[in-house]
């Protein structure tokens, strides 16, 4: 049977309080809801918060296995060059796989999902990853920036041993310019609220919900969670009331603990729900954008055997306010900071070089050695080790699943950094190798020697005039 077999999700450590929104920008008279958005670290994006859903989904699992990858965002880094490919070469996937780009639409997350439904259930892959994620640029002041949030969400789809069954599914699509963003501009632009709202928003997910409950001669009462999309947080409980809900079926739209998060909130969502779902349990999912997508799924036994994952619950649990709201136009490139004469030099790495070593920069893959078992980074023909010294006897060997702890480190003023002072060190891998490595998501005052530290995806860079995104992993303290 068809369906989800694991989920994961991701949600940045930094939370942008309304009220910080509105001393600064509140005299253009935006008056913000109650709550906090998810804000993407200064060298965070849409990829890098992917790759991160993407190993809290595959957390033990064999990555040999995994036969295609998809990802969902509106805020795609490269408009050539396919991001998903990329999201697969950082997650150390197979390169026979199937990789897509979904993008254009905030419902493109459940469109992706559908299509790795039907790509398994048509017997072409046996387990396709999911990812959807979102960090979206708002202008300052606007009403979207105390919207939108920023956060990804994972499924892994397969045919066997699944967590819950895939049931059906329906779908609308309208030409509906709510929202949209011509090539090569930096914002989007949105029309009136009232518009979306009653044109759109309270007539496409009741529409679909619909649609589904009669396509399968269902009661909106079957479902023990409902979950869509809550852009307002009004017309979100009157269509739960249209459709028949009781309040105890809506899931909860994290509005106000993380924001909306574009093509990531259905999923994100509808893994939240899987973390409290018990077997047997019927849950719908439905998303917005050019019209809408609705879903239901069938939880089975196997929920209880899904492991460890930080989710949704474990991210939002671990956060820390960022307080200042120059700092937050500063990590967005909003307010551009000067960063000295060390931050003028190009640190742009030739294409073709990139590629001859995507797997050591980008999969963080060293090598292994056959003969004593002794790790090391960067790959190497002969072992250090020198009670081996064996030559040409390496394996291939992924660092970037595994944790570490804190051998040295130094907080360096001088260093060209947008969140001063840049933070470096030596880490001692968990089963052996050593490396240097930028810390991030972390103070100076908060981490020393012996720290436990994981691996994890980060922008490095953006060279503007080349239009090169750089990657590679960092360093930071364990969240969870």
């Amino acid at each position: 049977m068809v369906g989800i077999k694991f989920y994961g999700a991701y949600i940045p450590r930094y939370r942008l309080n309304h009220n910080t929104i509105f001393f600064a920008v509140g005299f253009l008279g935006t008056f913000p809801a109650p709550g906090e958005n998810a804000v993407a670290n200064y060298d965070e994006d849409a990829l890098t918060m992917a790759v991160a859903a993407g190993v809290d989904c595959l957390r033990g699992l064999k990555r040999e296995a995994v036969d295609g990858l998809y990802l969902a965002t509106t805020s795609q880094p490269y408009m050539v060059r396919q991001n998903s490919a990329l999201v697969a070469t950082a997650l150390d996937l197979p390169p026979t796989i199937k990789t897509a780009d979904f993008v254009g639409s905030t419902k493109a997350g459940t469109t992706a999902l559908l299509s790795a439904l039907d790509t398994v259930k048509a017997g072409t892959a046996n387990s396709i990853l999911v990812c959807a994620s979102d960090c979206r640029l708002c202008k300052p002041g606007s009403p979207q920036e105390s919207l939108y949030g920023d956060g990804a969400a994972s499924l892994l789809v397969g045919d066997d041993d699944v967590i819950a069954t895939f049931e059906g599914s329906y779908s609308v699509s309208y030409d509906f310019p709510d929202r949209w963003k011509a090539t090569g501009e930096k914002f989007e632009h949105v029309w009136e609220d009232r518009f979306i709202r009653d044109s759109g928003y309270s007539r496409f997910i009741p529409e679909a919900i619909s649609g589904l409950l009669k396509k399968y001669n269902l009661n909106i009462k079957d479902f023990a969670k409902i979950a869509y999309p809550g852009l307002y947080a009004r017309e979100h409980g009157a269509i739960g009331k249209q459709l028949g809900a009781a309040p105890n079926q809506l899931q909860d739209t994290l509005l106000n603990a993380v924001g909306d998060t574009g093509s990531a909130a259905s999923l994100m969502m509808l893994v939240a729900a899987l973390e409290d779902a018990k077997p047997g349990d019927k849950i719908l999912v439905a998303s917005f954008g050019n019209g809408a997508d609705a879903l239901f799924f069938q939880v089975t036994e196997k929920i209880k055997n899904v492991g460890e994952r930080r989710a949704v619950k474990k991210h939002l649990a671990t956060k820390k306010e960022l307080a200042s709201y120059e700092k937050y136009l500063a990590f967005r490139n909003l307010a551009p900071m000067d960063l000295g004469m060390r931050g003028e030099i190009t640190l742009r790495t030739p294409m073709s070089a990139l590629f001859r070593t995507r797997k050591e920069v980008l999969a963080l893959c060293g090598s292994r050695c056959k003969k004593c078992g002794t790790p090391q980074y960067p790959y190497q023909r002969i072992c250090v080790n020198p009670d081996c010294g064996a030559v040409d006897q390496m394996a291939e060997y992924r660092f970037s699943d595994k944790k570490g702890v804190i051998f040295t480190y130094t907080g360096d003023n001088l260093a060209a950094s947008i969140d001063p002072p840049s933070i470096y060190g030596l880490v001692d891998f968990d089963g052996g190798g050593r490396y240097w490595f930028d810390f991030t998501d972390c103070d100076l005052d908060s981490i020393k020697v012996g720290m436990p530290v994981e691996m994890t995806f980060r922008r490095r860079y953006v060279d503007e005039p080349s239009g090169v995104h750089g990657y590679a992993w960092k360093a930071t303290p364990i969240r969870a």
